[in-house]
């Protein structure tokens, strides 16, 4: 792989590189508030690699939640990445050996950037998502270790830090909604999720949400081809 296109690729994960530091961070200071050290830390970021999913197993540590509540919170926290995994279908199609570990290490960042930015030249598409999956949670292990380890030597109140993943995902919103003219996706996951929240609480909100949104963004596409032809 040429040095000229990994370059590329690094140069496209610095948002997520400057971004899962901090988020990182912040999940290694609660884990470490909460009495877990830095193996933890190191571990949760190594084999889940979910940034809202680690944040939410912090809470489930602490309160000693049994392994089924656990799994369903964390299929109710997760479950967007159904939708981004029917969509990639055809992007990861006979990715060979590397196509496992994409799956896993696929986060809404990374499915920005894989879905959105072209390969540079030298490079495959699949060589390019890899790269892009590899990087991305380099930087997020990296991250929560430092931070778990700040969090055990600094004396500092560190209160309100879980902020930061509430703060990502609107700064990814705002990003995505000047960067593209239509904005019809944008209002559509907006307006379906408010809905969704009232209807049905904020205890299950996530997945009628996530189907209102897929239904709606499909039903738009085939209309806008329609229109088209």
């Amino acid at each position: 792989m040429k040095k000229k296109a990994l370059k590329t690729v690094f140069l496209d994960t610095v948002p997520v590189l400057t971004g899962y530091l901090f988020l990182g961070a912040g999940f290694g200071i609660l884990l470490s508030e909460s009495g877990y050290g830095v193996l933890w830390a190191l571990a949760m970021s190594l084999f889940m690699f979910a940034g809202s999913g680690q944040y939410l197993g912090v809470t489930m540590l602490a309160s000693r939640a049994s392994l089924i509540s656990a799994a369903v919170a964390t299929l109710l926290v997760n479950a967007r990445h159904i939708f981004y995994g029917i969509s990639l279908i055809d992007t990861y199609k006979d990715a060979g050996p590397k196509k496992n570990y994409m799956i896993f290490g696929l986060t809404d960042e990374t499915y920005s950037l894989v879905t959105q930015n072209e390969p540079p030249e030298g490079m495959s598409r699949h060589a390019y998502c890899f790269a892009v999956t590899l990087l991305d949670q380099i930087y997020w292990v990296i991250g929560c270790t430092l931070g778990n380890v700040a969090g055990s030597l600094l004396p500092i109140n560190f209160e309100g830090v879980e902020f930061v993943l509430t703060a990502l995902f609107v700064t990814m919103f705002v990003e995505q909604w000047l960067t593209h003219k239509n904005h019809l996706p944008a209002i559509i996951g907006v307006v379906c999720t408010v809905a969704s929240l009232i209807l049905f609480g904020a205890e299950i909100f996530l997945i009628p949400s996530m189907v209102l949104i897929a239904v709606l963004l499909t039903v738009s596409r085939k209309t806008g081809r329609r229109a088209e032809n």
